[in-house]
Parts: C-alpha cells; structure tokens; sequence
C-alpha cells in the first residue's frame, strides 16, 4: 500500500530545543506519602535525549522506570526538577496544554497494548489521527495497519486479536501520527520469547523508516541492546549511561 502524501516522513527539524534535545530533564524528583512517611520514586535524575536516539531505560521492578517514563511525556508532575519537552517546559503547562503539546507529537506503546475494546483494529489507530485533526485520517490508519500485517484484521476488536497482533495494532496507532518521540514502556512484557522478538523487529523497523525519537524501559535486555544508548535506574537514582 502505497502512504497518504501527507504521509511522507519528515526531515529532522533543526530547530533550536531539538539540536539541544528532544527531552531533558534536570533534578528531576518524585516523592509520594505512604502511611509509613515519604517514599522517594526518583531523586536527582539528570538525562537528555537528541532527536533520532534511541534510549533504552533499564531497571529492576521498583526502581522507578515506569514513573520516569510517565514524567518524561508530561503524564504526571515531579515533586521537584524540571522537564523540557520537545521545547516546552512542562512546569509551565496546565494539564490542556500538556495534552495538546502531545497530540501528533508524542506515540505510546504500552505493555498490556492499551487498545480500546469496543473499537475495531482499524478505529484503534483512527481514532488518534482524528483527535490530531488528520484530513486523510481513515486513509493513514488503513497504510499503517497494512503496515504492521493486519490489514486483514481490519475489523477485528482487541479481544478478537493475540497479544502479537495487540501490540502491533498497539505500533501502528503510536507511529501513525508521525510522531517526534515514542515512549514505549515495557512494550514486549506481556509476549512470549518468540513473539516479543518479532515485536522487536518490528518497533526498530518502523522506528528507523520514521527517524522518531525512541524512549522505551524495559526488563528485555534483547530489546535494550538495540537501542544506541541506555541508561540503568537503581533505587530511583540513574547510573552511568552505557553505550550499545
């Protein structure tokens, strides 16, 4: 299947916060209140990703991946530290604006597929590239479905799919507003060994074809080993970044 014209992926931008990078965070903190005093999630977590990196973010369970992640798109708010995303400092937005900072340009892939169960394969993916005010939206969502292999699962529910064929629904619907950044947490989790590869595969095909910033945490140490560049999380505080 042939992309939309409006389809054609974009030359990396050259503005000024995305050759300073995409993402940056600075003593970045979270701390929550448990019935036993202040827990600490995050301390001082310093990190900046270029446009086009690939960054892997590892950890074990509890050492605050996930709640960076969720940070670092502006799904939640630090108890201290600043991010700037994409330009924009977050600190300054309310939640409205957050949300229309990522609309079109930010995709998500999440471990358990996030998929809305009433609607089809296809309807999954539309549904964004409507919210982002997509002219060719039916047409794009049809491409990409196409381009993960479903295109024959087009009016498939969620519950109707695999897992594999989820979480590929899942890739299209992130990569098919022709997003800056992708954060994908923990997006080979709930798959076998043999479906979490092809998942893989198929995350850096799309990923490398659409030159996207790829933010993604993980156990998978197959799938951090992809990425250009990760950085490990140990009791919330980061440790020294290692290169692929």
């Amino acid at each position: 299947m042939t992309p939309p014209d409006s389809a054609q992926f974009p030359a990396e931008s050259t503005s000024a916060s995305q050759s300073h990078g995409v993402v940056i965070a600075r003593a970045l903190s979270q701390r929550v209140t448990t019935g036993d005093g202040e827990l600490a999630i995050l301390s001082e977590v310093e990190l900046a990703v270029k446009a086009g990196e690939t960054l892997a973010i590892t950890g074990a369970s509890g050492s605050g991946k996930s709640t960076l992640l969720g940070l670092l798109a502006g799904l939640d708010r630090p108890s201290a530290g600043e991010i700037m995303l994409l330009g924009q400092r977050l600190g300054d937005l309310d939640e409205d604006a957050r949300a229309r900072l990522r609309a079109g340009r930010i995709g998500f892939v999440f471990q358990s597929f996030q998929l809305l169960p009433a609607l089809s394969a296809l309807e999954n993916i539309l549904l964004p590239l409507e919210l982002a005010g997509r002219a060719d939206a039916r047409k794009r969502a049809a491409y990409w479905l196409d381009r993960v292999g479903l295109a024959a699962r087009a009016a498939h529910t969620p519950r109707q799919l695999s897992g594999g064929e989820q979480q590929r629904v899942a890739l299209a619907r992130a990569f098919a507003t022709d997003p800056e950044i992708v954060f994908a947490d923990e997006p080979t989790g709930n798959l076998d060994a043999d479906t979490g590869a092809r998942i893989i595969e198929l995350l850096f095909e799309l990923n490398a074809s659409a030159r996207t910033t790829l933010i993604l945490v993980t156990h998978d140490e197959a799938l951090a080993a992809r990425c250009q560049r990760r950085l490990h999380l140990v009791a919330g505080q980061m440790q020294p970044a290692a290169r692929a």
